[in-house]
């Protein structure tokens, strides 16, 4: 059961790195027409390097199963917000 709270609680974590770096990325504000350069690459590494802190802290615990959950996980919050930003921007135009 440890191992379900700590993958669910490293995503978690990881997902509101993730949402930021979709929200601020700015291929995609340039694609919708944006005038807003979006965020700078050093904001943009400091948030990948926060969303991958949990994976790493569940591979020191040694708890693979989370770590893998994690990992799953944080490809399908990516891929689901791709896909919504994507929807999103194409209802704006």
């Amino acid at each position: 059961m440890t191992t379900l709270y700590l993958a669910l609680a490293a995503l978690v974590f990881s997902a509101i790195a993730i949402v930021v770096l979709c929200v601020g990325d700015p291929k995609r504000l340039r694609a919708v027409g944006g005038r807003d350069g979006g965020m700078a690459s050093g904001q943009r590494r400091l948030l990948i390097a926060v969303a991958c802190i949990p994976g790493f802290i569940c591979v020191l615990l040694g708890d693979a199963a989370a770590f893998l959950i994690w990992l799953g996980g944080c490809a399908l919050i990516g891929w689901a917000l791709a896909t919504y930003f994507s929807v999103l921007s194409k209802t704006e135009n």
